[in-house]
């Protein structure tokens, strides 16, 4: 069976905040996988593309990245608690958020993040 992975905004958004290429770490650590984005995610994703500077750079980026994801849809609107919602559907939560990595592992969910520079690894709960 191939691991569904949900990705966050700051997942997404790793490639131009922390020279992370996201789906060829992925692709290192799991091999074959499913890519998620919840509904809220792109949603916010959309909201922070519109405004200026880099951060609206790495949020349109982002959202060209969620493409490549099936877009899911949950019952929370906010994208921290819509990946928590997930948390029982998915095998893994890619993020760089460090309190919703805290509240992930809490609730018994695996999350794929940033560990030195440019490369992912996965913490179990």
């Amino acid at each position: 069976m191939v691991p569904t992975v949900a990705a966050d905004t700051s997942a997404l958004m790793m490639p131009v905040e922390n020279g992370v290429r996201l789906f060829d770490e992925l692709d290192r650590l799991l091999g074959r996988y499913e890519c998620v984005v919840p509904r809220a995610v792109a949603a916010e994703l959309d909201g922070l593309s519109r405004g200026g500077g880099e951060e609206a750079t790495a949020a349109s980026v982002g959202r060209d990245l969620a493409t490549r994801c099936r877009t899911v849809d949950h019952e929370e609107s906010y994208a921290d608690d819509a990946l928590v919602e997930l948390g029982d559907e998915v095998d893994f939560v890619v993020t760089n958020d460090a309190p919703l990595r805290n509240r992930l592992l809490d609730a018994g969910v695996p999350v794929i993040h940033i560990r030195g520079q440019n490369k992912l690894t996965i913490t179990q709960p």
